[in-house]
Protein backbone atom coordinates (compact mmCIF):
# COMPACT_ATOMS: atom_id res chain seq x y z
CA UNK A 1 0.00 0.00 0.00
CA UNK A 2 1.39 3.19 -0.97
CA UNK A 3 1.94 5.79 1.63
CA UNK A 4 -0.11 9.50 1.34
CA UNK A 5 -0.21 12.98 3.36
CA UNK A 6 -3.61 13.70 4.66
CA UNK A 7 -4.09 17.24 5.45
CA UNK A 8 -4.80 18.85 8.91
CA UNK A 9 -7.31 16.88 11.05
CA UNK A 10 -9.77 18.64 13.09
CA UNK A 11 -8.97 18.01 16.88
CA UNK A 12 -6.20 15.82 16.20
CA UNK A 13 -2.81 15.80 14.78
CA UNK A 14 -1.97 15.81 11.18
CA UNK A 15 -0.87 12.35 10.71
CA UNK A 16 0.59 10.30 7.54
CA UNK A 17 -2.52 7.49 6.40
CA UNK A 18 -1.82 4.27 4.07
CA UNK A 19 -5.39 5.41 1.88
CA UNK A 20 -6.70 3.70 -1.06
CA UNK A 21 -6.55 5.85 -3.88
CA UNK A 22 -6.78 6.63 -7.51
CA UNK A 23 -4.33 7.63 -10.38
CA UNK A 24 -0.87 7.06 -11.95
CA UNK A 25 0.42 7.85 -8.09
CA UNK A 26 -1.35 4.66 -6.78
CA UNK A 27 -1.89 2.34 -9.44
CA UNK A 28 0.91 -0.08 -8.15
CA UNK A 29 -0.67 0.18 -4.84
CA UNK A 30 -4.40 -0.78 -6.61
CA UNK A 31 -2.72 -3.63 -8.24
CA UNK A 32 -0.56 -4.90 -4.94
CA UNK A 33 -3.74 -5.46 -2.98
CA UNK A 34 -5.92 -6.86 -6.23
CA UNK A 35 -3.48 -9.44 -6.67
CA UNK A 36 -3.22 -10.15 -2.62
CA UNK A 37 -7.61 -10.17 -2.82
CA UNK A 38 -7.25 -12.86 -5.38
CA UNK A 39 -4.44 -14.91 -3.77
CA UNK A 40 -6.67 -14.91 -0.50
CA UNK A 41 -9.42 -16.20 -2.64
CA UNK A 42 -7.17 -18.49 -4.03
CA UNK A 43 -5.37 -20.09 -0.99
CA UNK A 44 -4.58 -19.46 2.36
CA UNK A 45 -4.16 -15.71 2.87
CA UNK A 46 -1.00 -15.65 5.50
CA UNK A 47 -0.11 -11.90 4.57
CA UNK A 48 -0.38 -9.57 7.86
CA UNK A 49 -3.71 -11.40 8.59
CA UNK A 50 -4.36 -15.48 8.31
CA UNK A 51 -7.50 -16.28 6.40
CA UNK A 52 -11.16 -15.98 8.28
CA UNK A 53 -14.30 -18.06 7.25
CA UNK A 54 -17.58 -17.55 8.12
CA UNK A 55 -19.52 -19.75 10.49
CA UNK A 56 -23.71 -20.18 9.65
CA UNK A 57 -25.68 -18.99 12.89
CA UNK A 58 -28.93 -18.53 11.91
CA UNK A 59 -31.27 -18.26 8.27
CA UNK A 60 -34.48 -17.29 7.39
CA UNK A 61 -34.37 -13.43 7.72
CA UNK A 62 -35.73 -11.16 5.51
CA UNK A 63 -33.40 -8.15 4.17
CA UNK A 64 -31.46 -7.94 7.91
CA UNK A 65 -30.18 -4.41 7.67
CA UNK A 66 -28.69 -4.51 11.40
CA UNK A 67 -27.56 -6.63 13.98
CA UNK A 68 -27.13 -5.92 17.84
CA UNK A 69 -27.29 -7.36 21.41
CA UNK A 70 -28.94 -6.38 24.62
CA UNK A 71 -26.15 -6.77 27.07
CA UNK A 72 -26.75 -10.81 26.80
CA UNK A 73 -25.87 -12.89 24.57
CA UNK A 74 -29.54 -12.38 22.22
CA UNK A 75 -28.61 -11.38 18.88
CA UNK A 76 -31.33 -9.36 17.62
CA UNK A 77 -31.87 -8.81 14.27
CA UNK A 78 -33.77 -5.59 12.23
CA UNK A 79 -35.28 -6.50 9.01
CA UNK A 80 -35.69 -4.17 6.70
CA UNK A 81 -39.53 -4.51 6.43
CA UNK A 82 -40.18 -3.76 10.07
CA UNK A 83 -39.52 -6.85 12.49
CA UNK A 84 -36.92 -7.59 14.89
CA UNK A 85 -35.99 -10.84 15.23
CA UNK A 86 -34.39 -12.59 18.09
CA UNK A 87 -31.60 -15.23 17.68
CA UNK A 88 -31.06 -17.17 20.71
CA UNK A 89 -28.57 -19.77 21.57
CA UNK A 90 -28.28 -20.12 17.75
CA UNK A 91 -32.00 -20.48 17.10
CA UNK A 92 -34.28 -18.01 15.45
CA UNK A 93 -37.40 -17.83 17.24
CA UNK A 94 -40.31 -17.75 15.70
CA UNK A 95 -42.15 -14.56 17.07
CA UNK A 96 -40.37 -11.17 16.51
CA UNK A 97 -39.26 -8.92 19.23
CA UNK A 98 -40.70 -6.30 17.15
CA UNK A 99 -43.62 -5.68 14.67
CA UNK A 100 -43.85 -2.36 13.41
CA UNK A 101 -44.49 -3.40 9.37
CA UNK A 102 -48.07 -1.13 9.46
CA UNK A 103 -45.74 2.19 10.55
CA UNK A 104 -43.26 1.42 8.13
CA UNK A 105 -42.41 2.29 4.50
CA UNK A 106 -40.08 0.29 2.72
CA UNK A 107 -38.34 -0.40 -0.53
CA UNK A 108 -35.29 0.56 -1.84
CA UNK A 109 -32.93 2.34 0.81
CA UNK A 110 -36.21 2.99 3.26
CA UNK A 111 -37.60 0.97 6.25
CA UNK A 112 -36.64 -0.11 9.58
CA UNK A 113 -33.07 0.71 9.88
CA UNK A 114 -31.34 0.97 13.06
CA UNK A 115 -31.75 -0.34 16.77
CA UNK A 116 -30.01 0.44 20.17
CA UNK A 117 -29.83 -0.60 23.76
CA UNK A 118 -29.24 1.71 26.14
CA UNK A 119 -26.40 0.98 28.74
CA UNK A 120 -29.29 0.51 31.44
CA UNK A 121 -31.76 -1.05 29.33
CA UNK A 122 -31.52 -4.42 31.86
CA UNK A 123 -33.13 -1.82 34.38
CA UNK A 124 -35.75 0.46 32.09
CA UNK A 125 -36.61 -1.72 29.67
CA UNK A 126 -36.40 0.92 27.06
CA UNK A 127 -34.70 1.00 23.47
CA UNK A 128 -35.15 3.07 20.40
CA UNK A 129 -35.32 2.29 16.99
CA UNK A 130 -35.07 4.68 13.38
CA UNK A 131 -37.19 3.89 10.61
CA UNK A 132 -39.03 5.52 7.94
CA UNK A 133 -42.71 6.43 8.26
CA UNK A 134 -45.76 6.40 6.29
CA UNK A 135 -45.15 9.59 4.58
CA UNK A 136 -41.21 8.91 3.98
CA UNK A 137 -39.93 11.05 7.10
CA UNK A 138 -37.29 9.45 9.07
CA UNK A 139 -38.30 8.52 12.39
CA UNK A 140 -36.70 8.01 15.87
CA UNK A 141 -38.83 6.41 18.77
CA UNK A 142 -38.55 4.80 21.77
CA UNK A 143 -40.40 1.86 22.86
CA UNK A 144 -40.76 -0.42 25.67
CA UNK A 145 -39.89 -4.47 26.56
CA UNK A 146 -42.80 -6.27 27.24
CA UNK A 147 -42.72 -6.75 31.51
CA UNK A 148 -42.45 -10.13 32.40
CA UNK A 149 -41.52 -11.30 28.52
CA UNK A 150 -37.47 -10.38 28.02
CA UNK A 151 -38.23 -11.25 24.05
CA UNK A 152 -41.59 -9.40 23.21
CA UNK A 153 -41.50 -5.68 22.78
CA UNK A 154 -44.56 -3.62 23.80
CA UNK A 155 -45.81 -2.08 20.32
CA UNK A 156 -48.33 0.42 22.15
CA UNK A 157 -45.14 1.91 23.81
CA UNK A 158 -43.76 3.91 20.85
CA UNK A 159 -43.20 7.58 21.66
CA UNK A 160 -41.60 9.49 19.14
CA UNK A 161 -38.37 11.40 19.91
CA UNK A 162 -37.87 13.25 16.46
CA UNK A 163 -39.09 13.23 12.88
CA UNK A 164 -37.17 14.97 10.05
CA UNK A 165 -38.80 14.93 6.28
CA UNK A 166 -36.95 13.64 3.42
CA UNK A 167 -36.21 15.12 0.12
CA UNK A 168 -36.05 12.23 -1.82
CA UNK A 169 -36.26 7.97 -0.99
CA UNK A 170 -32.72 7.32 -0.96
CA UNK A 171 -29.81 8.30 1.55
CA UNK A 172 -32.02 7.75 4.72
CA UNK A 173 -28.71 7.14 6.75
CA UNK A 174 -30.14 5.22 9.90
CA UNK A 175 -27.25 3.67 11.96
CA UNK A 176 -28.64 4.28 15.80
CA UNK A 177 -25.50 3.40 18.50
CA UNK A 178 -24.75 4.49 22.22
CA UNK A 179 -21.58 6.15 22.69
CA UNK A 180 -18.88 5.09 25.56
CA UNK A 181 -20.62 8.77 26.71
CA UNK A 182 -23.68 7.47 27.21
CA UNK A 183 -25.73 9.55 24.64
CA UNK A 184 -27.39 8.15 21.75
CA UNK A 185 -25.81 8.61 18.35
CA UNK A 186 -27.80 8.63 15.26
CA UNK A 187 -26.45 9.25 11.33
CA UNK A 188 -28.48 10.83 8.65
CA UNK A 189 -28.24 10.98 5.09
CA UNK A 190 -28.08 14.32 3.38
CA UNK A 191 -31.76 13.53 1.90
CA UNK A 192 -30.76 11.57 -1.73
CA UNK A 193 -31.16 12.12 -5.40
CA UNK A 194 -27.45 12.42 -6.55
CA UNK A 195 -24.46 15.28 -5.58
CA UNK A 196 -26.46 16.74 -2.95
CA UNK A 197 -28.78 19.36 -4.83
CA UNK A 198 -29.65 20.59 -1.81
CA UNK A 199 -26.21 21.57 0.15
CA UNK A 200 -27.05 19.68 2.89
CA UNK A 201 -23.90 18.28 3.75
CA UNK A 202 -22.51 21.74 4.33
CA UNK A 203 -25.66 23.07 6.06
CA UNK A 204 -25.47 23.59 9.53
CA UNK A 205 -29.71 24.62 9.72
CA UNK A 206 -30.65 20.62 8.74
CA UNK A 207 -30.02 17.34 10.59
CA UNK A 208 -29.36 16.08 7.35
CA UNK A 209 -25.98 15.15 6.53
CA UNK A 210 -25.20 14.86 10.08
CA UNK A 211 -24.28 12.47 12.74
CA UNK A 212 -26.45 13.50 15.70
CA UNK A 213 -25.69 13.43 19.54
CA UNK A 214 -28.87 13.37 22.08
CA UNK A 215 -29.08 12.62 25.69
CA UNK A 216 -31.90 10.42 25.90
CA UNK A 217 -32.33 9.28 29.36
CA UNK A 218 -35.24 11.84 30.30
CA UNK A 219 -38.48 10.35 30.77
CA UNK A 220 -40.09 11.77 28.14
CA UNK A 221 -38.72 13.52 25.04
CA UNK A 222 -34.78 13.69 24.59
CA UNK A 223 -32.43 16.71 25.91
CA UNK A 224 -29.36 18.23 23.79
CA UNK A 225 -26.11 17.71 25.77
CA UNK A 226 -24.65 21.03 26.66
CA UNK A 227 -21.14 20.18 25.46
CA UNK A 228 -22.26 19.42 21.59
CA UNK A 229 -19.95 21.50 19.24
CA UNK A 230 -22.68 23.83 17.79
CA UNK A 231 -25.31 24.55 20.63
CA UNK A 232 -24.15 28.16 20.52
CA UNK A 233 -24.09 28.92 16.80
CA UNK A 234 -26.69 30.76 15.33
CA UNK A 235 -28.77 29.45 13.32
CA UNK A 236 -27.52 25.53 13.50
CA UNK A 237 -29.18 22.59 14.87
CA UNK A 238 -28.10 21.59 18.30
CA UNK A 239 -28.33 17.82 18.09
CA UNK A 240 -25.66 17.82 15.38
CA UNK A 241 -22.14 16.41 16.49
CA UNK A 242 -20.40 16.10 12.94
CA UNK A 243 -21.78 16.77 9.35
CA UNK A 244 -20.48 16.61 6.05
CA UNK A 245 -21.83 12.93 5.40
CA UNK A 246 -23.84 11.11 1.89
CA UNK A 247 -25.15 8.76 3.43
CA UNK A 248 -23.14 6.74 6.68
CA UNK A 249 -23.98 3.21 6.12
CA UNK A 250 -22.98 1.97 9.74
CA UNK A 251 -20.75 3.52 12.24
CA UNK A 252 -18.99 2.33 15.42
CA UNK A 253 -17.41 2.79 18.23
CA UNK A 254 -14.43 0.82 18.98
CA UNK A 255 -15.23 -0.44 22.41
CA UNK A 256 -11.55 -0.43 24.15
CA UNK A 257 -10.85 2.78 23.31
CA UNK A 258 -14.23 4.89 22.65
CA UNK A 259 -12.99 5.59 18.63
CA UNK A 260 -15.74 6.82 16.46
CA UNK A 261 -15.32 5.05 12.55
CA UNK A 262 -17.67 6.33 10.12
CA UNK A 263 -18.41 4.30 6.74
CA UNK A 264 -19.63 6.69 4.15
CA UNK A 265 -21.18 5.95 0.76
CA UNK A 266 -19.61 7.63 -1.85
CA UNK A 267 -21.34 8.89 -5.23
CA UNK A 268 -20.12 7.83 -8.16
CA UNK A 269 -16.23 7.51 -7.56
CA UNK A 270 -15.14 6.42 -3.98
CA UNK A 271 -16.01 4.90 -0.71
CA UNK A 272 -14.58 5.61 2.65
CA UNK A 273 -14.25 5.28 6.51
CA UNK A 274 -13.92 8.65 8.58
CA UNK A 275 -12.80 8.44 12.12
CA UNK A 276 -12.88 10.42 15.05
CA UNK A 277 -10.72 9.58 18.13
CA UNK A 278 -12.03 9.30 21.47
CA UNK A 279 -11.98 12.47 23.60
CA UNK A 280 -13.28 14.57 20.70
CA UNK A 281 -15.14 17.14 20.84
CA UNK A 282 -17.10 16.89 17.79
CA UNK A 283 -17.45 19.08 14.92
CA UNK A 284 -15.84 17.83 12.47
CA UNK A 285 -16.39 18.38 8.76
CA UNK A 286 -16.14 15.20 6.84
CA UNK A 287 -16.29 16.83 3.28
CA UNK A 288 -19.42 15.78 1.85
CA UNK A 289 -20.43 17.43 -0.71
CA UNK A 290 -17.09 19.59 -1.17
CA UNK A 291 -15.33 16.37 -1.33
CA UNK A 292 -16.50 12.51 -2.31
CA UNK A 293 -13.30 10.55 0.08
CA UNK A 294 -10.54 12.68 -0.40
CA UNK A 295 -11.14 14.01 -3.57
CA UNK A 296 -12.66 17.40 -4.77
CA UNK A 297 -16.20 16.28 -5.92
CA UNK A 298 -16.73 18.93 -8.45
CA UNK A 299 -14.05 19.00 -11.30
CA UNK A 300 -11.06 21.58 -10.30
CA UNK A 301 -9.77 22.63 -7.14
CA UNK A 302 -11.71 22.81 -3.55
CA UNK A 303 -11.13 24.56 -0.94
CA UNK A 304 -10.15 21.76 1.84
CA UNK A 305 -9.66 24.01 4.85
CA UNK A 306 -11.10 22.81 8.61
CA UNK A 307 -12.39 19.50 6.75
CA UNK A 308 -11.37 15.89 8.09
CA UNK A 309 -10.37 13.58 5.37
CA UNK A 310 -10.84 9.63 5.53
CA UNK A 311 -8.72 7.31 7.02
CA UNK A 312 -9.64 4.66 4.36
CA UNK A 313 -11.23 4.98 1.07
CA UNK A 314 -11.05 3.13 -2.62
CA UNK A 315 -12.31 3.70 -5.89
CA UNK A 316 -15.84 1.99 -7.55
CA UNK A 317 -15.27 -1.17 -9.93
CA UNK A 318 -15.85 -4.62 -10.22
CA UNK A 319 -12.63 -5.50 -7.54
CA UNK A 320 -13.59 -3.43 -5.14
CA UNK A 321 -17.22 -2.63 -5.25
CA UNK A 322 -19.55 0.86 -5.17
CA UNK A 323 -21.30 0.75 -1.50
CA UNK A 324 -19.48 0.78 1.44
CA UNK A 325 -20.48 -1.08 4.90
CA UNK A 326 -19.23 -0.18 8.23
CA UNK A 327 -17.82 -2.92 10.28
CA UNK A 328 -16.24 -3.13 14.05
CA UNK A 329 -12.89 -2.88 15.52
CA UNK A 330 -12.63 -6.67 16.39
CA UNK A 331 -12.16 -6.97 20.20
CA UNK A 332 -13.33 -10.95 20.51
CA UNK A 333 -11.01 -13.29 21.43
CA UNK A 334 -12.21 -16.06 18.97
CA UNK A 335 -9.64 -14.36 15.92
CA UNK A 336 -6.73 -13.40 17.94
CA UNK A 337 -5.26 -12.21 14.27
CA UNK A 338 -7.93 -9.49 14.09
CA UNK A 339 -7.52 -8.42 17.02
CA UNK A 340 -7.45 -4.59 16.95
CA UNK A 341 -8.60 -4.47 13.30
CA UNK A 342 -11.38 -2.65 11.86
CA UNK A 343 -13.11 -5.14 9.51
CA UNK A 344 -15.57 -3.44 7.04
CA UNK A 345 -17.08 -4.62 3.47
CA UNK A 346 -18.91 -3.52 0.14
CA UNK A 347 -22.11 -4.89 -0.12
CA UNK A 348 -22.02 -4.32 -3.96
CA UNK A 349 -19.05 -7.16 -4.29
CA UNK A 350 -19.63 -8.77 -1.43
CA UNK A 351 -15.63 -8.40 -0.22
CA UNK A 352 -14.69 -8.17 3.53
CA UNK A 353 -11.27 -6.33 4.56
CA UNK A 354 -9.31 -5.50 7.63
CA UNK A 355 -7.58 -2.20 8.74
CA UNK A 356 -4.63 -1.86 11.44
CA UNK A 357 -4.99 1.42 12.87
CA UNK A 358 -1.68 1.03 14.45
CA UNK A 359 0.05 0.26 11.31
CA UNK A 360 -0.99 3.60 9.13
CA UNK A 361 -4.17 1.87 8.25
CA UNK A 362 -2.76 -1.08 6.47
CA UNK A 363 -5.58 -2.95 4.75
CA UNK A 364 -5.84 -6.41 3.99
CA UNK A 365 -8.79 -8.52 2.43
CA UNK A 366 -10.43 -11.16 4.28
CA UNK A 367 -12.78 -12.38 2.42
CA UNK A 368 -14.88 -12.56 -0.66
CA UNK A 369 -18.48 -13.41 0.53
CA UNK A 370 -20.59 -14.22 -2.87
CA UNK A 371 -23.27 -12.37 -1.20
CA UNK A 372 -24.41 -8.40 -0.18
CA UNK A 373 -23.16 -7.34 3.19
CA UNK A 374 -25.58 -5.38 4.52
CA UNK A 375 -23.99 -4.88 7.73
CA UNK A 376 -21.98 -5.75 10.65
CA UNK A 377 -22.88 -7.07 14.02
CA UNK A 378 -20.74 -6.73 17.21
CA UNK A 379 -22.11 -9.92 20.44
CA UNK A 380 -21.86 -9.04 23.93
CA UNK A 381 -18.66 -10.88 23.90
CA UNK A 382 -16.97 -8.45 20.90
CA UNK A 383 -16.95 -11.19 18.16
CA UNK A 384 -18.48 -10.21 14.73
CA UNK A 385 -21.33 -11.00 12.96
CA UNK A 386 -22.58 -10.46 8.78
CA UNK A 387 -25.27 -10.32 7.56
CA UNK A 388 -26.41 -11.68 3.78
CA UNK A 389 -28.72 -9.03 3.03
CA UNK A 390 -30.67 -11.21 -0.27
CA UNK A 391 -30.13 -14.49 1.55
CA UNK A 392 -30.97 -13.87 4.55
CA UNK A 393 -28.27 -15.58 6.79
CA UNK A 394 -26.52 -14.14 9.74
CA UNK A 395 -23.08 -15.36 9.83
CA UNK A 396 -19.94 -15.37 12.55
CA UNK A 397 -16.47 -14.39 11.71
CA UNK A 398 -14.50 -16.99 12.73
CA UNK A 399 -10.65 -18.54 12.59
Amino acid sequence: MSEAHVPDRRHHATTRQRRFARGAHSGRAFAALGALALACLLASCSQNVSAQRLVPVADGLKKPVTITHAGDARLFVVQQGGQVRIIRDGALLKEPFLDVSDRVTTGGERGLLGLAFPPDYAASGRFYVYYTGANGESVLSRFEVTRGNPDRADETSEEVLLTHDQPYSNHNGGQLAFGPDGYLYLGLGDGGSGGDPHGNGQDLGTLLAKLLRLDVSPETGYRVPADNPFVTTPGAKPEIWAYGLRNPWRFSFDRATGDLYIADVGQNAFEEVDFQPAGSRGGENYGWNVMEASHCYDAGSCDQAGLTLPVIEYPHGPQWGSSISGGYVYRGEAVPALAGRYVFADFSSGRIWSADPAAGWDVTPLLQTGFNVSTFGEGVDGELYVADYSGGLIYRVAP
